[in-house]
């Protein structure tokens, strides 16, 4: 019996060997013998390196690096960063309810989420947070990922917070209990006009489709009859969230997008016919920030004709991630497919390496061509593919609009560019709002709030204030940006006051894309013919 077992064990040794060999042409072994490498480097390191060495912290440099050598978007996320990470596309997180900006190495209260935590404890907009639990948080210390750090936390649990408010200097302290605070990806519904409905999506996560379908049905009970989708600077989330939105425009049978990879199969996204939003006229809006979901439902409302595309060339994110947990809490999103268009066109940008420096300064590298301020300086790369009724356009480099929007430079002059890149209009919004938040509190609605501002001689006030804090007073300069200076201070004023949706509803009226919209719906364009044919081309 004894060797009867021997002769079985040596039998199924030599059989696995064979079958490891041949069918899975060594690439076991390969593997094997480099992940073999890395573990004994590993452990030579620790057992014989001249001075001790944190092999934890050794190995979590030493991943990034490795995925690095992948692609530009497989990426490795630590432990701590985890949540954070996670937090926007699920729609929720447990803090105390509080937005806020640094200012002078303190934190500032900007907005407090009505019906939240922190409003229920008394804190206001415009305190400043000088402790955190009876610990002094001002100076370098304070960073926005310190902050967060502190102020977020498991649901129930409590945080001191001390606060000096505006004309006071004793500080005041507030315990505040952490609860779920909900984040919306839609920061903006509402009507343009009396037939045109207004959606802003920022991201695709868990509950973005909700979200749509409820402003769908607003806009309904409004009586909207034309829409606009704006994914401008929108850097994507989750494909699953852009197929729901693409299903509720498209007819029965439509291809919305399929993806495919080394070792993931050709799977394909079908429109199901169930979408309520079948016929309405559409128009997406997008431009060199929209990546990766927002390209998905750009490709798949352009291949299928089914809506007009405006704006500038999106990023070109064709990669498929998932997310691989490790026990110890952290994570990696490793690229595991591309996908692809309904016309078949994988929108992928070129790259080299995940360390490709070209394809880390794209987005500056099309500035400097011109590409934002004119249709012909446009590059295309890639083949040729065509819509469902004949149009063409282009893969290998982000979604072509339709209609292009060059990017408004009318009035800009070095002083205003400096007074922007060195936060000093940011930074006089705020003191302004808190100066004069008591006034400001009056006026509840962006007409009204606007209506006040504009005869403040803001612009004057801010060529005072930039003056103290060290920007040279250029009176024709100030005058030739006079329109950009005081869109800029008027509508961080109006978000500080109001809230994101007044801040878009603001902006939106001077938007050249916003008036190219009604002048397409205007001229019962939005349905794509085979004469757009050349406006996609270029």
């Amino acid at each position: 019996m004894p060797l009867i077992l021997a002769a079985c064990v040596v039998a199924g040794i030599l059989i696995g060997t064979f079958y490891t060999k041949h069918f899975s042409g060594g690439r076991l072994n390969i593997i094997n013998s480099g992940s073999n490498r890395l573990n004994n480097l590993l452990h030579i390191i620790d057992d014989q390196y001249v001075d001790s060495v944190n092999m934890n912290d050794l190995v979590e440099k030493a991943i990034p690096e490795i995925l690095n050598e992948l692609d530009p978007h497989s990426v490795y996320i630590s432990a701590k960063d985890v949540q954070s990470a996670n937090d926007d596309l699920r729609g929720s997180f447990s803090g105390v309810g509080i937005e806020f900006i640094i200012r002078n190495d303190t934190v500032h209260v900007q907005n407090v989420i009505q019906g939240g935590p922190a409003e229920t404890a008394g804190l206001m907009a415009g305190d400043k947070i000088v402790t955190i639990n009876d610990e002094p948080f001002v100076g370098e210390i304070v960073t926005n990922e310190e902050a967060m750090s502190r102020l977020k936390g498991p649901r129930g649990t409590k945080v001191k917070i001390g606060v000096v408010r505006y004309k006071q200097k004793k500080i005041k302290q507030y315990t505040v209990t952490r609860d779920d605070i909900f984040t919306s990806s839609i920061s903006a519904s509402y009507m343009l006009d009396a037939s045109t409905g207004y959606i802003r999506i920022k991201n695709f996560g868990e509950n973005t489709y909700g979200e749509l379908l409820s402003s769908l049905a607003t806009l309904s009970q409004q009586g909207f009859k034309n829409l606009v989708i704006d994914l401008r600077d929108n850097n994507g989330g989750y494909m699953a969230s852009a197929v729901q939105i693409a299903d509720e425009f498209l007819p029965k049978g439509c291809r919305i997008v399929y993806t495919q990879g080394r070792k993931q199969p050709r799977e394909d996204f079908m429109s199901t016919g169930r979408g309520t939003c079948q016929n309405i006229p559409l128009i997406v809006l997008i431009n060199e920030g929209s990546a990766s979901a927002s390209e998905i439902l750009a490709g798949a409302i352009q291949d299928n004709d089914r809506g007009t595309v405006i704006g500038r060339r999106s990023f070109g994110k064709g990669l498929v991630q998932q997310q691989i947990p490790f026990s110890d809490g952290s994570m990696i999103r490793l690229t595991i497919a591309r996908y692809y268009t309904p016309s078949g066109r994988c929108i992928q940008k070129p790259y080299v390496t995940g360390k490709d420096k070209d394809y880390e300064e794209d987005l500056l590298t099309r500035y400097e061509h011109g590409e934002y301020f004119s249709e012909d300086s446009i590059k295309h790369t890639g083949p040729e593919y065509h819509t469902r009724i004949g149009r063409t356009v282009y893969g290998g480099g982000g979604i072509t609009p339709d209609v292009f929007i060059p990017e408004d430079t009318l009035g800009i002059t070095s002083y205003y560019k400096e007074a922007a890149m060195s936060g000093l209009i940011l930074q006089f919004a705020f003191e302004y709002t808190d100066e004069h938040r008591e006034t400001l509190k009056k006026f509840t609605d962006m007409p009204s709030l606007l209506s006040h501002i504009k005869r403040q001689n803001l612009l004057e006030q801010f060529a005072v204030y930039a003056e103290k804090n060290g920007l040279q007073r250029r009176n024709l300069m100030i005058q030739k940006s006079q329109s950009l200076f005081e869109k800029y201070i008027y509508s961080r004023i109006i978000y500080n006051m109001l809230d994101e949706l007044a801040w878009i509803e603001y902006l939106n009226q001077s938007d050249p894309a916003i008036h190219k919209c009604h002048e397409v719906f205007n001229k019962k364009a939005a349905f794509p013919t085979k004469s757009s044919e050349e406006k996609t081309k270029k």
